[in-house]
């Protein structure tokens, strides 16, 4: 019928775009800042793309009331961002001090979020843990220590933000932490067995030890915000992990069996003993004495440690038996179909190709199987060679339009056709920014809607930034809308902004974006 309205999402539904300190704030010896593993590692020849590190990524720690002005040009209802742990406490540990002026920029961000309609969503460990850490004691090798020093640091943050901050990430993807940091060492700290990496480390077993530390460290977080601050200050705490959609790649029992233990090892490893209280039964068949246990009281805390599930995803991977990659849970990944065709469009990094039916699916199987409402923290398209074009083609980045086109319609068809419980959707990234290494083929301009020139620091919204936009603003229930946040009239190319724009000189965001 002509007359019949199109259902929409929840006007409650949480939508923004998503950050981590490391990749964006820079200035990482300004104002007390201690250093984090990842400083000394990414300048280490080899370890990232190009060669860049973070000493400036993209300015945000000084331009970030510019970063805060687009977004609410954009009308994103949430930011998610991270603290930098050794902003907050520069040696880490918890007898060490508090630096004030940390403590004093994140307060200032949050404040201005809020003076702006925009929710802070804020992520507590996005994989920068203070060196000093790591050189007093091994740093998530060492889950005695390690546990007591993460909880005072939630601690600090909790009794500094919490007023205001209403939404909690304890760690962002475990599985990246442990695997690449020290498993195949391509992450800082860059443990591994590989002797031609890493100088140091043992690939059988580390990754295994700090997966049971950064779970003990989650859990307890959540236990002191639940006893001492939840009362008070009325947020939700959870933790966030990566994981793809496994799909077999056919129908037979041993490629079907392939994919759930693929489910396994990338998602159950950590999901299971939060959300269900036991690591998976594959798990510990494959490990056996690897695999650490928790002690009764351990359990306790761990099991029921997350009032959501917090859920990154970029991709689906065919599965097939016989793969010889334990991290994979020995199980072969594959985008080619028996018939030779690909899954998807091929995104800039190898392990990317767009299939939004996997999106859907893998919302489905989390919701059956962890009974929580789902809170999509990240979710991006690499595009292909990006780097390299001039901005003006950059800005047309039409294949991530088209991958974003294809997970909102799958997001919006499992909350209202499938009843699956999502309650926010973060696209990855806000901006162009410092991407982590170059051994997974990351670049430093290959996930953002918002383009970066790196030697102005201005910022251009890219086609992907308009669609997203437009597409919340009209699938959203309106009656959630602000009549501030109007989906912003962008330029349409490079010639239409002002000199000046974005930068520190000249116009202000929100005059170049409305001029």
């Amino acid at each position: 019928m002509s007359g019949t309205v199109a259902p929409k999402l929840s006007k409650d539904f949480i939508w923004g775009f998503a950050t981590a300190s490391f990749q964006i704030e820079g200035s990482t010896d300004v104002d007390g800042r201690g250093k984090s593993i990842w400083d000394d590692f990414s300048k280490q020849p080899g370890k990232t793309m190009d060669g860049r590190d973070g000493d400036v990524a993209t300015d945000s720690y000084r331009l970030w009331k510019e970063d805060i002005a687009l977004l609410a040009q954009y009308g994103v209802k949430s930011y998610r961002f991270s603290v930098s742990w050794s902003r907050v406490i520069p040696l880490g540990g918890r007898n060490d001090p508090v630096n004030p002026k940390g403590i004093q920029f994140y307060s200032n961000l949050i404040d201005a979020l809020l003076e702006n309609g925009i929710v802070p969503f804020v992520t507590l460990y996005h994989w920068d843990l203070p060196q000093a850490l790591h050189d007093r004691y091994g740093g998530w090798l060492n889950k005695d220590e390690i546990v007591q020093d993460y909880v005072r640091y939630a601690k600090v943050c909790f009794e500094s933000f919490g007023d205001r901050v209403k939404h909690w990430l304890t760690m962002n993807e475990p599985w990246c932490i442990s695997i690449l940091g020290y498993g195949r060492g391509v992450f800082a700290p860059g443990r591994s067995s590989d002797r031609e990496r890493s100088p140091e480390g043992n690939s059988s077993t580390e990754p295994w030890i700090v997966g049971h530390s950064v779970i003990l460290a989650h859990a307890y977080a959540v236990k002191l915000y639940r006893e001492e601050f939840k009362a008070s200050q009325g947020g939700q705490i959870g933790i966030t992990l990566n994981g793809d959609w496994a799909m077999p790649y056919d129908d037979s029992p041993q490629n079907v069996e392939a994919a759930q233990h693929a489910l396994d090892v990338a998602i159950g490893w950590f999901a299971d003993p939060i959300y269900l209280g036991h690591y998976p039964d594959y798990m510990k068949q494959m490990l056996r004495e690897r695999l650490p246990e928790f002690t009764p009281e351990e359990l306790a805390v761990v099991k029921g440690s997350s009032d959501f599930y917090g859920m990154n995803t970029y991709t689906t991977n065919l599965c097939r038996a016989g793969g010889d990659d334990e991290f994979q849970g020995f199980v072969e990944y594959t985008f080619i179909r028996p018939d030779g065709t690909q899954l998807g469009t091929q995104a800039h990094c190898a392990w990317l190709q767009d299939y939004p039916q996997g999106f859907r699916d893998l919302l489905n199987y989390l919701w059956k199987r962890y009974k929580l409402p789902i809170y999509v923290t990240e979710n991006g398209f690499a595009v292909k060679d990006e780097n390299s074009k001039p901005i003006e083609e950059a800005l047309q980045d039409n294949d991530r339009v088209n991958y974003f086109k294809g997970t909102t319609s799958a997001l919006k068809a499992a909350v209202l056709e499938d009843g699956v419980d999502v309650r926010a959707y973060f696209p990855w990234s806000f901006v162009d920014n410092f991407e982590w290494q170059a051994c997974l083929l990351y670049h430093h301009r290959i996930f953002g809607v918002t383009y970066v020139d790196y030697e102005t620091q201005k910022r251009y919204p890219k086609e992907s930034a308009k669609f997203l936009v437009k597409w919340f603003g009209n699938n959203i229930d309106a009656a959630e809308k602000p009549s501030n946040k109007a989906p912003p009239a962008l330029p349409q190319k490079v010639a239409d902004y002002p000199s000046g724009h974005f930068g520190l000189e000249g116009p202000s965001i929100v005059q170049g974006l409305k001029a």
